[in-house]
């Protein structure tokens, strides 16, 4: 109820609404592709806040289309929460559906970037794919939703370079 003499503020559905996420705690089977991947969020508790969440996976994998052959990369999202945060497991088993899932290490990762800035509308995301040689030659992809906000600590993502036998 408001205060005396104040306006209730309007409820933001996305604020409001009681998400329960239905893969965590359960045994669910692994997307056969990332479209049939179900990502979950939760409300975020401090959206006034200005803060920086990483996730990594030291142990993405794909298949090259072209090839069929396995494609390893480590990757790191860092992303700046609004309304919502990913939910973890959900994040793990939509990363997990690429296992099987033939495309080229650009769209892998640009993929998973777009599909996370569309789906938690942070107020800043990027991705590093650090992807391990094939043919001789590793393939770097970065991304990001546009500047980042100002006053925000933001760690080096810690994947060094690939150097071979130097």
């Amino acid at each position: 109820m408001a205060a005396k003499g104040r306006k209730p503020r309007p409820a933001d559905p996305d604020r409001t609404r009681t998400t329960i996420p239905a893969q965590l705690g359960r045994s669910v089977p692994w997307p056969a592709s990332p479209d049939e991947a179900e990502l979950e969020r939760v409300p975020n508790p401090h959206p006034t806040k200005l803060y920086l969440a990483r996730f990594t996976a030291p142990e993405f994998t794909s298949l090259c289309p072209v090839t069929g052959q396995p494609d390893f990369a480590h990757l790191v999202i860092d992303y700046v929460p609004r309304s919502w945060l990913v939910e973890s497991k959900s994040l793990k088993l939509y990363l997990g559906s690429f296992r099987n899932h033939g495309t080229f290490h650009e769209d892998c990762t640009i993929a998973v970037a777009v599909r996370l800035a569309g789906f938690l509308r942070p107020r800043w995301l990027r991705i590093g794919g650090y992807w391990y040689p094939r043919g001789g030659i590793p393939i770097d992809v970065f991304w990001q939703t546009g500047r980042p906000p100002a006053d925000l600590w933001i760690p080096e993502q810690g994947v060094p370079a690939y150097r071979g036998r130097g």
